[in-house]
């Protein structure tokens, strides 16, 4: 059976290949192999240079862990972009482990060089399963017969809420023996703990199969302090603080036996502690890093508590506002570990300014510790939104409504204006226009999910003071693109002004959905700008009709001419810029269908889809490949940003479920770590972020529970994976929102895998014109049990509205 199932995965990559996809069977095999998490691995193996984020809710600054243990804190990277987190630079700090048998360990390079090349770039690690706290553990598998895991947390002092944003934060850690070979082992070994400032850092190569890299700088390496330890004792056990020259403490080993721990002085400002394990399950040592050097009187709380003590207080706060795990479950245990982590994620990587006071999402921990609004914008209205996190969203957005307008938008024929929503200045990395329509769609979709009349009375003037930007500033005429459409301005992290669709996009959605709240509230200028949009859509697509019809032309093999449309309708064509080829996919016409600009059936959009799953780019793809090479659909997701793959908008709106699916399985195994569930922006680059998962989601969510397909109407089941039913575990979805109310929807099968049973019922405030349950392709069903009663299969069945 297993080899069976082997050659069964073999075929169905080599049909998978952008010239063979057409075929279906081979003798007679059915190759009919739908996607799920285990077949998606063998698609996308683990993604190297992987770090994760590891802190506390709305601190302003986190700790990172790499995928190799080594733990860095680092205030502000040479990518850091907060104003407010610039006077802390250059105050960072590095532990490295090394399982040795002596304190020679390899030596770092004497030259920059990326991290990976190094020790491959990979690493084993993962979460502890009986805490509510994220606490991240590593295993370092040792030849001599032992296994040494370590495992780190945050802990504020305390326990409790951040007050400022700058509380006293630490890393708890320990290293510990969890697995001895009982055939040969040695008696004990050593862990060499290396203490230096960070030397790493994050290197935008784009060369080859190097996209960013996590290089070594070994002259960033000594510690600008002398480091000096200091025995204590606690009982008959004695631990050392190591202290700066004032006697500060930069770090501190927990009491233990003695000599167990040992400092070494390596010099030029790299320290040591040699830390040795005896060969025995469950022997261990803790450390405890504060976030800066603090006082012993000070961290001497923090110790007291111990590494267990630190973590039951984790675990209490943690526990507080966790979401259930029944609100979203089925039986692919990644997909839940996946979305639950993310979820953790979410307010690690937030903070809490602590001049201004404000709470705001960040893009991603160490080098993108800032805001990019219209990818933040997708945790809201794809993500946290659609899961019931209405309390986080309506946090995480107030700041937008308090610094609307005070940002000028990011073109030449822009003024300020009271409606523009963008990132406060303090928090921006590089302003797009697109901010504007993202922040706009972000508040509108909570407004809607959560049918929170408070909030939306509270932010109603604000939504049409930003419907209002989109309509006078489209109105402007002494400018390079099309009169009527949004000026010139910038899209993307290329900084280059023009009329971009990706901009025209964003904000056309945004208003859209910003329509749908003030028609919800009868609002006296509903229908202006319901009309409003009407006019850009139509005003849009013509230019964009004829913007296409003198764009460059590629064949396919049959010798079929198409043409590829533009991304701006500027008359002055953007120059080419380094990041043209890969941002044609992501910010390109693919995004048109989402933003219901233009239907998937449209030729255009047929033209370049077919453009990026088998067109010319694939004849350049080679092995050595990064992020803004030219970009492909492998699998359906974007070779450059997975987050950005609109082609599955393109799969959702036709009804393929096939490459649906294939998309949805990607972006969650193939863009987030396989390991710790973190996010990249693009696969071996940029790490520690939220990027992808919140598409991911919103696939999972549309595949079971679908409230947009069709107006006033509720698809149930549309594309739900085969993975998600079984006869040994139920998928729930409990209290989940919708623009309708709160449903609940469980549904699995019978032993005999005859019969599928499921239950259905509606909170409704606004109740659907239908609710349709499409029922999956399962060879075997013969009757379906709804609510109790008893059906016959067939594609649809459209169920009662009570």
């Amino acid at each position: 059976m297993k080899h069976t199932f082997m050659f069964l995965i073999f075929i169905f990559n080599f049909l998978n290949t952008p010239h063979i996809r057409s075929l279906n069977s081979i003798s007679g095999i059915d190759l009919n192999i739908e996607p799920n998490v285990e077949l998606a691995k063998l698609w996308w193996p683990d993604q190297r240079n992987v770090w994760t984020p590891i802190g506390w809710k709305n601190h302003y600054f986190r700790f990172n862990v790499l995928y190799n243990g080594t733990l860095i804190f680092e205030p502000f990277s040479d990518l850091s972009a907060r104003k407010h987190a610039v006077k802390y630079k250059g105050k960072s700090f590095l532990v490295s482990f090394t399982p040795f048998p002596t304190i020679d360990i390899p030596p770092l390079p004497i030259e920059q060089r990326a991290q990976w090349r190094i020790d491959g770039g990979h690493g084993v690690q993962g979460w502890r399963t009986d805490t509510d706290a994220p606490v991240l553990w590593t295993d370092h598998k040792l030849q001599e017969g032992l296994v040494i895991r370590q495992e780190v947390f945050a802990h504020l002092a305390g326990g409790g809420d951040v007050t400022d944003g700058l509380d006293p934060l630490y890393a708890w850690i320990r290293l510990s023996v969890t697995y001895v070979d009982p055939i040969r082992a040695v008696d004990g070994f050593p862990v060499i703990l290396q203490l230096s400032k960070n030397y790493h850092e994050l290197v935008g190569r784009f060369l080859h199969d190097d996209g960013v890299t996590v290089d070594v700088l070994p002259d960033r390496a000594p510690y600008p302090e002398i480091l000096n330890a200091k025995e204590f004792s606690r009982g008959t056990k004695s631990g050392l603080r190591v202290l700066e020259p004032d006697g500060a403490v930069r770090f501190v080993v927990l009491p233990t036996e003695k000599n167990k721990v040992s400092f070494y002085d390596k010099g030029n400002g790299i320290y040591l502690l040699k830390a040795d394990l005896k060969a025995k399950v469950g022997d261990y040592v803790d450390f405890l890093l504060p976030m800066f050097p603090e006082e012993p009187q000070q961290i001497s709380k923090e110790e007291s508590l111990g590494f267990d003590g630190a973590l039951r207080e984790s675990n209490a706060y943690w526990q507080k506002d966790l979401v259930p795990i029944t609100r979203f479950h089925v039986p692919e245990a990644f997909i839940n570990e996946a979305i639950y982590h993310s979820l953790k994620f979410v307010p690690i990587l937030s903070e809490r300014d602590y001049i201004t006071r404000e709470y705001s999402f960040l893009s991603g921990s160490w080098g993108y510790d800032q805001l990019w609004p219209t990818p933040a914008s997708m945790n809201s209205h794809m993500f946290l939104s659609l899961l019931g996190e209405h309390e986080t969203v309506e946090k995480y957005t107030n700041i937008f409504r308090r610094f609307q307008g005070t940002i000028k938008p990011p073109g030449k024929d822009y003024d300020y204006h009271s409606g523009y929503y963008a990132s406060p200045s303090y928090l921006t990395s590089i302003d797009w226009l697109a901010d504007h329509g993202a922040i706009l769609l972000q508040v509108a979709t909570h407004a809607l999910q959560s049918n929170d009349m408070k909030f939306i009375q509270t932010w109603t003037e604000s939504i049409v003071n930003a419907c209002d930007f989109i309509k006078e500033a489209s109105s402007k005429t002494n400018h390079d693109g099309i009169v009527g459409l949004l000026p010139p301005a910038v899209a993307t992290d290329a900084i280059i002004p023009t009329q971009a669709i990706w901009n025209i996009a964003w904000n056309y959605k945004g208003l859209t959905k910003a329509v749908q709240v003030l028609k919800k509230i009868n609002h006296p200028r509903a229908e202006e700008f319901e009309t409003f949009a009407k006019e850009q859509k139509e005003l849009f697509v013509n230019a964009f009709r004829d913007a296409s019809t003198k764009s460059k032309t590629w064949k396919d093999k049959t010798g079929t001419e198409y043409p590829m449309p533009p991304t701006s309708l500027s008359k002055t064509p953007p120059p080419h810029h380094a990041y043209n080829d890969a941002f044609y996919l992501d910010t390109g016409p693919l995004v048109l269908v989402w933003a219901g600009l233009l239907d998937a059936t449209d030729p255009l959009m047929e033209s370049i889809i077919k453009f990026f799953r088998e067109g010319p780019n694939w004849q350049l793809k080679g092995a050595r490949f990064n992020a803004i090479s030219r970009p492909v659909l492998e699998h359906e997701i974007s070779t450059c940003e997975p987050c950005y793959s609109w082609n599955v908008m393109h799969s959702w709106q036709l009804g393929d479920r096939e490459k649906f699916l294939e998309g949805m399985y990607s972006l969650f195994v193939g863009s987030l770590s396989q390991q710790t569930y973190t996010s990249c922006e693009h696969r071996h680059g940029m790490q520690g972020t939220l990027f992808s998962i919140p598409l991911a989601f919103w696939m999972a969510r549309m595949a079971l529970i679908d409230d947009e397909i069709v107006e006033n109407e509720l698809q149930l089941l549309r594309f739900c994976p085969l993975a998600w039913i079984s006869s040994d575990e139920e998928t729930i979805l409990d209290d989940l929102p919708t623009l309708y109310g709160n449903i609940k929807l469980r549904f699995s099968l019978s032993e005999d895998e005859k019969n599928l049973n499921v239950t259905f019922s509606g909170d409704w405030h606004d109740k659907p014109d239908r609710i349709v349950l499409h029922i999956p392709p399962l060879k075997e069903l013969k009757t379906v049990t709804i609510n109790g009663k008893k059906h016959k299969p067939r594609k649809k069945i459209f169920l009662k509205i009570e």
